[in-house]
């Protein structure tokens, strides 16, 4: 039973962490209240299942990788909702939530190895989770290109040239055309809703992988894979990216930088593939 309980926690937990973002980076008051309403469920039925689960298996003390996971989203959600009833701190819930669902998926799933009804099933699942992963590699790669157009266009404006005026010289005497760039705000707010877009693809890109993983005989050795801890750190740093932008109001240049070293994070991922003993794009 306790297995139902922790499902119920993970639906929750996935649910609250969808609001969690609007509530932080918009300030909407409506998911504010969504948000703490939904993780406050998902925490009630995570300590149910926790106590169910050691009751039931007689002892005090965790046995077994998950349920250490299980244990282990207990303490996160746990410390969020200390942290958070002190000092009002919904903003870490950004960074809590998702982790906490991240951490008790794989035991949701069962205390046996994961396996789907069909190949067919599989092989959707595993497309499913490329094209999520390569749709937020893609948003995240126009991110930084219309990040590197606003600095062009920003330079070109503050030389203060003429509207037809160039303004550097290549060799053989040809000169780019740059008025045909859009609008500094244009720029601006392409690069954020392709960061917006490319977000949760990558989350279900991570989550469907999750599931992949359990089908395997590695189990739990598939998160010791360089290429899988690399993936979920640039996760992490996709989370901050957003709530940078938003929180400290980073816009313009500051904004552009923060993207390139993001992109070189993505950078770091695609090379861990050439590591990976696990799973690459190519054959091994």
């Amino acid at each position: 039973m306790y297995l139902l309980w922790l499902r119920v926690a993970a639906i929750l937990y996935a649910a609250a962490s969808v609001a969690v973002f609007p509530a932080v980076l918009h300030g909407l008051t409506r998911w504010r209240r969504s948000c703490v309403h939904l993780a406050g469920m998902a925490f009630f039925f995570h300590f149910v299942s926790c106590v169910e689960m050691l009751v039931q298996a007689h002892r005090w003390m965790p046995v077994g990788v998950r349920e250490v996971e299980s244990l282990l989203g207990f303490a996160v959600a746990g410390v969020f909702f200390l942290v958070w009833s002190f000092y009002d701190a919904i903003s870490l819930g950004i960074f809590a939530l998702p982790i906490t669902f991240f951490v008790i998926f794989v035991p949701s799933l069962g205390p046996d190895r994961y396996t789907f009804p069909s190949a067919g099933v599989r092989i959707g699942w595993l497309v499913a989770h490329i094209a999520a992963l390569l749709a937020a590699y893609v948003a995240l790669c126009f991110s930084l290109l219309a990040s590197v157009l606003y600095l062009v266009q920003e330079r070109r404006l503050k030389s203060k040239r003429r509207p037809g005026e160039k303004l550097w010289r290549l060799p053989l005497g040809w000169q780019p055309p740059l008025d045909w760039l859009p609008p500094l705000d244009t720029l601006e707010r392409i690069a954020h809703a392709t960061l917006e877009f490319g977000f949760p693809c990558m989350t279900v890109g991570l989550v469907i992988g999750s599931v992949l993983a359990q089908e395997t005989a590695l189990g739990a050795a598939y998160f010791r894979d360089p290429k899988v801890i690399a993936s979920f750190v640039l996760w992490i740093v996709y989370v901050i990216l957003l709530f940078v932008r938003r929180r400290a109001g980073l816009r313009g240049r500051r904004a552009a930088y923060l993207a390139g070293a993001v992109f070189l994070v993505m950078l770091a991922v695609l090379a861990a593939n050439v590591f990976s003993q696990v799973h690459r794009y190519g054959p091994r």
